[in-house]
């Protein structure tokens, strides 16, 4: 069984393998400077016309209803770097139950991703109907996300386990995938819980670009 070292150590592999600082300190401005650009991403060559147009691609895909969550870290030890990490998540999924295993997909482009790479563990806040202000506050990029936000440590990582969340699930990082211009990490939970109040109210849904509930 993978301990907690050996799953950081897949997502610091990750992190040198395109050229992000592995560091939990935060750099400056040099060293942001330094770090060399991602790779250009595309699956299709500059001669050869795209199969399908993304805007009929997300229209499509877009009737599939999903859950929403909030995918959270622990803020690095180091003294001075950047507070806890997290970002809205709509690609979550159980993946396995012996072992227990979770999987959720982030954009390769994701600014909040090398931060949880670097802690190696991760908290999925599943996400309840009356949350929706709470996941467009995840969803913006640059921003202090948690600012207002009451939370605990999760009982094992440490990731912070947001209030009022119907269920949580703590969890650290097993392995990382590259999926197109996503990537697919697969995380081994570690603990989990649920709210029975907060879950009376059902889930948060997403449905072709709006958020709704579940009326059984």
């Amino acid at each position: 069984m993978m301990g907690h070292a050996g799953m950081a150590a897949t997502a610091v592999r990750y992190l040198r393998s395109v050229g992000a600082p592995t560091s939990a300190a935060a750099p400056d401005r040099a060293d942001r400077a330094a770090v060399p650009p991602r790779p250009a991403l595309r699956a299709v060559r500059e001669d050869e016309r795209a199969p399908l147009d993304p805007a009929d691609f997300r229209a499509v895909l877009g009737h599939f209803a999903s859950g929403v969550t909030i995918i959270t870290a622990p803020a690095p030890e180091t003294a001075g770097a950047d507070g806890p990490a997290g970002f809205a998540c709509q690609s979550f999924a159980s993946l396995s139950l012996d072992p227990p295993l979770v999987t959720f997909m982030v954009a390769r482009m994701s600014t909040t991703w090398p931060r949880i790479a670097r802690a190696g563990v991760f908290c999925v806040n599943i996400l309840g109907a009356g949350q929706g202000a709470l996941c467009r506050a995840f969803a913006v990029s640059g921003a202090d996300k948690f600012a207002g936000v009451t939370h605990t440590p999760a009982p094992v990582t440490g990731s912070p386990r947001l209030a009022g969340v119907p269920a949580w699930i703590d969890c650290a990082i097993q392995a990382v995938h590259t999926g197109g211009d996503h990537l697919i990490v697969v995380g081994r939970v570690a603990a989990l819980g649920t709210d029975t109040e907060a879950a009376q109210a059902g889930p948060l849904l997403f449905h072709r670009g709006t958020f709704g509930r579940f009326n059984p």
